[in-house]
């Protein structure tokens, strides 16, 4: 039997032409984020949005899954790792301002919690038939904390929101279609090949005229995007360190159904 322990993950990038290819490379944990990584995808959308090399982004998952979220125990409890991310920085949610390029994203598998967050930060998404997505943060005691509230309204409209927000609950990409918080299914393995297939024929255009488009359809929903996330160190308040997030999180290690107080 061999020691050698698993490799960390890491957020890679590949410059393809005028691409910046950004990819989630954690497979053996289903490409779940570490702190680490979260400052390595912050890096990589703040080099995308400043390098005027690069019009168009794609951002896609090693293996079989996109993302499965947050390795919980390394963000949340006793034992969380610090992270610093330069306040100048694009943040992986677009939270912290927003990249100017337009960027397509492309799933497959798993995309649970900050998965769904990350790609609707983004622009377009391309979702391979066997994806499975879940925000189910209220099932671990806490909320989400990455733009979800507010990005499941302007995508899918009040009632599919809160259905799929408030019930945690799995579903596929045909229903992910249905509801507008994805462009395309294809099959499986085609989902990044079609999504820098789509980059490439947005590169061909005026990257000026792409940048302004994006901009000027973010005026719209701008002002209350921002109430929506200066609100969310309020749901911080309200959960992190709640008795009930503790047992999310111990449910979580331990492999079990959480019971919760609502305290």
């Amino acid at each position: 039997m061999s020691d050698q322990k698993a490799p960390a993950g890491r957020i890679r990038t590949e410059v393809h032409g005028r691409i910046l290819k950004i990819i989630i490379d954690n497979p053996a944990k289903k490409n779940s984020f570490t702190p680490a990584m979260m400052v390595e995808m912050s890096n990589a959308m703040t080099l995308l949005d400043s390098n005027d090399e690069y019009w168009a982004g794609v951002v896609c998952g090693e293996g079989t899954d996109f993302t499965s979220g947050l390795d919980m125990p390394k963000f949340f409890g006793p034992n969380a790792e610090k992270i610093e991310i330069s306040p100048s920085n694009i943040d992986a949610f677009a939270l912290k301002g927003r990249c100017r390029k337009p960027i397509v994203t492309a799933v497959q598998g798993i995309v649970y919690t900050i998965g769904i967050e990350m790609m609707l930060a983004g622009d377009i998404v391309i979702a391979a038939s066997d994806s499975r997505f879940c925000q189910m943060e209220a099932k671990r005691g806490i909320a989400p904390l990455g733009g979800a509230h507010f990005r499941f309204l302007t995508r899918a409209g009040w009632g599919d929101a809160m259905y799929h927000l408030f019930l945690c609950d799995e579903f596929d990409a045909a229903r992910a279609h249905a509801i507008g918080l994805v462009q395309e299914v294809v099959k499986p393995g085609s989902q990044i090949d079609r999504a820098m297939e789509l980059a490439h024929t947005i590169v061909k255009n005026a990257p000026l005229g792409i940048q302004v488009t994006k901009q000027a359809a973010l005026k719209y929903i701008e002002a209350a995007e921002r109430d929506a996330i200066d609100y969310i160190p309020k749901i911080k308040d309200r959960v992190l360190g709640s008795e009930d997030m503790m047992e999310g999180i111990q449910s979580f290690i331990e492999r079990r159904p959480a019971v919760f107080r609502g305290k």
